[in-house]
């Protein structure tokens, strides 16, 4: 069973210079997160942690599949992801994460746990839009994606007006002139006059 020990970086005994660290993630880590958006992962990440005197550099990748439902077909398929996070981690007085680029942490911490790091790059990685490729094949833009679920000016644009009978066309019409012809309230007419007025 997978959990957060796993991926504590001790730091404090490592030389200076590059040190590399390698994850396999699957289903089970995203437990830890309380996430379940995959029906099943297969990621390999890459933690590459540049030690220097008074700081630590870490470089953050990786590459894998995520196994998603098509939004169109609704058919399981292993969607590719790949992406990377870069994190500096300086020394302070007390701990400090505020920054999404930047951790502080107590001085005398020896240290570091980037479960957190790697779950959230991951995440930020899987696209919103997530289309089977045999479907995405038929289609070769974003916008005839949007198609799919939405209609669109250029859908309406291609109603005919063969689909509304000329008698509720002309109907229409008439409503609106009788709309046009009806009394306003006087107020509204000395409004409109002071704004032509101008």
């Amino acid at each position: 069973m997978i959990s957060e020990k796993d991926f504590l970086i001790q730091f404090s005994g490592l030389k200076q210079g590059e040190h590399q660290f390698e994850y396999h993630i699957e289903n089970d880590f995203f437990d830890l997160f309380n996430y379940s958006e995959f029906n099943s992962t297969n990621i390999d990440v890459k933690v590459n942690l540049l030690k220097k005197t008074t700081m630590l550099e870490l470089e953050f990748s990786h590459k894998g599949t995520v196994n998603v439902p098509c939004d169109v077909t609704n058919e399981d398929f292993d969607l590719p992801i790949e992406g990377n996070l870069k994190l500096l981690v300086k020394f302070g007085e007390e701990f400090n994460n505020e920054n999404e680029d930047l951790l502080i942490l107590p001085h005398g911490e020896f240290q570091m746990n980037v479960a957190q790091y790697i779950y959230e790059m991951i995440a930020l990685s899987v696209p919103y839009k997530r289309v089977h490729p045999d479907v995405a094949e038929d289609y070769e833009t974003d916008e005839d994606l949007d198609d799919l679920d939405f209609l669109d000016s250029d859908d309406l644009e291609m109603i005919n007006e063969e689909d509304f009978p000329e008698d509720e066309l002309n109907e229409n019409e008439t409503d609106e002139d009788s709309d046009n012809n009806k009394e306003t309230d006087p107020r509204w007419d000395k409004l409109k006059q002071l704004l032509t007025d101008k």
